[in-house]
């Protein structure tokens, strides 16, 4: 059996004991360095100064395995470019790596071989945090916290203080939320309650591409934005995504239907690479492996 501290001196001491270990965890993270810096590295360079029929993306080869499992590639070989304004939709069965692509691009991982090119430049070599800057990303869950709408607005934009009340609208109303909020007893002065849990789940979802505008991002990442949502919900947020995505580059792991049509070019992902990419009536055309997708999707 278990000896439990029988004594309040005793379990002073075994206090005692885990506090040290928490502060030993604490001292070795303070020195630890991450594999990914954020704070060395080139300037990034904006998409902005490109014409629109430069790439600003590429994958060049990419070889990638997460690192808690070494023996279970991911991508491999994987090649493919983006265009300066372009909406590039990934579809792929389940664990075939589109949202391995976003996380790449949002640079949580480097890849294992291969390169990621924006405008022509390494990825790797990019001061990570300044690259950042320049992205947004919508996910299938969305995170929300204790505290107003207004202030889960403002997570993650730098110039939050000094932002006027009428672009925070703008954005809202950019995603289809604006007027639910201000239909609100409270307006943006809401609370969202814990984890966001006082608003329904397109609610929160549309908060969150609102929070994504408001960063003024050049690339806009969506992994499988709409997935978790109802019919209703879902063509909600889908009128936000595509009035959020106008004059942007957009990157999308998706697999609904509405949401390839939408595409200026579908990459489908089979096996680690590209098995083919065009525009959504070009590769039914070709009945390859978009056709096969597709059927497996509609037989779901």
């Amino acid at each position: 059996m278990r000896n439990f501290p029988s004594s309040p001196a005793e379990k002073k001491l075994v206090d005692i004991a885990k506090a040290r270990t928490a502060l030993n965890r604490l001292f070795y993270l303070f020195d630890s360095k991450p594999p990914i810096n954020e704070n060395e590295g080139e300037e990034t360079p904006s998409m902005a100064d490109v014409s629109s029929t430069d790439t600003v993306i590429e994958f060049r080869d990419v070889h990638f395995h997460y690192p808690s499992r070494p023996n279970v590639p991911i991508l491999r070989g994987l090649s493919f470019k983006v265009r300066k304004g372009e909406n590039v939709c990934l579809v792929g069965r389940s664990g075939c790596g589109k949202s391995t692509i976003i996380s790449l691009l949002e640079r949580f991982y480097a890849t294992t071989t291969g390169e990621i090119l924006i405008n022509g430049r390494p990825l790797s070599r990019l001061n990570t945090k300044k690259y950042r800057d320049k992205l947004a990303l919508v996910g299938q869950e969305t995170t929300l916290y204790q505290g107003t709408i207004r202030d889960n607005l403002l997570l993650g934009v730098h110039r939050a203080e000094s932002l006027p009340d009428d672009e925070i609208a703008e954005a809202c109303q950019q995603a289809c939320i604006h007027d639910f909020i201000t239909s609100l007893p409270d307006g943006y002065l809401t609370d969202c309650g814990p984890r966001g849990t006082a608003l329904s789940g397109g609610q929160r979802q549309r908060i969150a591409i609102a929070r994504a505008l408001l960063r003024k991002p050049e690339l806009l990442l969506l992994d499988e934005a709409t997935s978790a949502l109802d019919a209703d919900n879902e063509a909600l947020v889908r009128q936000a995504l595509e009035k959020a995505g106008e004059g942007r580059t957009t990157v999308a792991a998706a697999h609904q239907m509405q949401t390839m049509e939408a595409a200026d070019r579908i990459v489908v992902i089979e096996h680690g690479k590209v098995a083919e990419e065009g525009t959504f009536a070009s590769l039914l055309a070709r009945k390859g492996p978009f056709l096969r997708f597709l059927r497996d999707v509609l037989q779901k």
